[in-house]
């Protein structure tokens, strides 16, 4: 089964595609705030509470005026994480607007702290840089964003992240970069881990370092992953106990705030071990990886939030931030169902939706995986975003939790959405827009994201 290969193969992303090939077509130009396409809106539409709701964007680039983002900061409200998705993992348009939200977080909100899809080992290294300016961003992206974090290093997080750097260099109050995933493990954490419990408990130093040993590498992520699945399921097993009885020898060191960090660490080495152990090939344990993962990337946000006081964007696609998968059979629980029940109303979903465009995706028809752009049309009849597209403004944010009954009706119910992941092309997904986020916010076009060169 592709999807199945596509786990072992270290593309554990949520994928699902959208519209069919031959729906591909020229894309208008148009920067203009209010949508070119005349609305034609048959009775019982939601349309018109949808935009007597809706607030148009007249910019989602990061350097531009924040006040047209306003209206969505007091949607957010008291939230403490802000889950921000995307409808494609490589689109310029919704990396800039995340940027741009996170702007307007940090200034209005309190905001400090920025979550993405990625490796939590990944995110020591840019938090490194981030707060203190060690390394180079451009490397580091290079080493870190690779076989399923390949999506990541484009031009748009790089922009992202000189910019949190700026602001550290000038605010008593730092940024911070994490990573909430689970899919490799740099050599980093792992030395954390180890350096603790050299400080606090010396002896135990050299069973740690044994416990680790068929884990820790010097590898870059592609080959990490590439040998850690070349193991057999018996031996990522073994590795997984050994990470788990590491983990619990930290727990067992004395308590103080260098151990509680410490044991974050263990954990997440563990995290990747635990996920990597389940047999995919078995349907039912599939679907208890996936929703491990989206577990896993809850508990990581929560933990940080809680430790630090820090409030967070998280960004990832809408398929984790979601409250409602659009994959029950294999996702059965998603990281925003999961951060629901942890903080309740402190956590609010935004899903991020669009009509055309283009965006980066590996190709799935191609044995290689190869990452290329590609290009779709208008959304069809029948889709979410066709019907919502009749908004007549060309980029909107709209409170899905504060509408009247006829429109709220239509929100819960499940249709064809472009949920584009790591690859493409793949089936439209079955989602109910009103059941699966609190604020949506809709692009007419985006374009794809500048790959930068490895």
């Amino acid at each position: 089964m592709k999807r199945n290969s596509r786990l072992l193969a270290g593309f554990a992303l949520l994928t699902a595609i959208a519209i069919p090939a031959g729906a591909i077509v020229a894309l208008p130009s148009s920067a203009d705030t209010l949508a070119t396409r005349a609305p034609s809106v048959p009775a019982g539409s939601p349309v018109p509470a949808l935009t007597r709701a809706a607030y148009p964007l007249k910019s989602v680039e990061p350097a531009s005026p924040l006040r047209d983002l306003r209206p969505l900061t007091r949607m957010i409200g008291g939230a403490t994480v802000v889950g921000a998705g995307e409808a494609t993992h490589n689109s310029h348009e919704f990396v800039a607007l995340k940027h741009k939200m996170f702007r307007e977080l940090v200034a209005e909100k309190g905001f400090t702290t920025f979550a993405l899809e990625a490796s939590w080992s990944t995110g020591l290294a840019l938090d490194r840089y981030v707060t203190t300016g060690v390394g180079e961003p451009r490397e580091i992206m290079r080493r870190e964003f690779q076989a399923s974090y390949r999506l990541w290093n484009i031009q748009e997080y790089l922009d992202l992240i000189e910019w949190m750097r700026q602001y550290n260099k000038h605010h008593p109050r730092k940024l911070h970069f994490i990573g909430d995933d689970l899919g490799y493990v740099g050599p980093e954490v792992i030395d954390r881990v180890t350096g603790h419990v050299a400080r606090t408990r010396p002896q135990l130093l050299p069973e740690i370092t044994r416990l680790y040993a068929g884990i820790r590498s010097t590898a870059e992520v592609a080959p990490w992953t590439s040998a850690y699945l070349a193991r057999s399921l018996a031996e990522r097993v073994a590795l997984e106990v050994a990470a788990r009885q590491a983990l619990a020898k930290v727990k067992a060191l004395p308590a103080s705030p260098a151990r509680h960090w410490a044991v974050q660490n263990a954990r997440a080495v563990w995290q990747v071990t635990k996920f990597f152990s389940h047999d995919v090939t078995d349907v039912t344990e599939l679907a208890k990886a996936y929703e491990f993962r989206d577990r896993t990337m809850a508990d990581n946000v929560t933990w940080w939030n809680r430790t630090t006081g820090g409030k967070v964007l998280v960004s990832a696609h809408n398929g984790h931030i979601a409250y409602e998968s659009s994959m029950p059979e294999t996702y059965p629980v998603t990281q925003g169902e999961f951060l629901r029940r942890q903080l309740g109303k402190r956590y609010v979903a935004v899903g991020l939706s669009f009509d055309r465009g283009s965006f980066n995706a590996a190709d799935i028809e191609d044995p290689n995986g190869t990452v290329r752009k590609f290009t779709i049309g208008p959304a069809p009849a029948g889709n979410n975003e066709h019907t919502v597209g009749k908004v007549p403004y060309r980029n909107f944010v709209v409170d899905l939790r504060r509408l009247p009954a006829s429109a709220t009706s239509w929100l819960a119910e499940k249709r064809p959405t472009r949920d584009i992941g790591t690859g493409y092309p793949y089936p439209d997904s079955l989602v109910a827009l009103g059941k699966s986020y609190d604020i949506l916010i809709h692009l007419d076009q985006v374009t794809a994201a500048d790959l930068l060169t490895t």
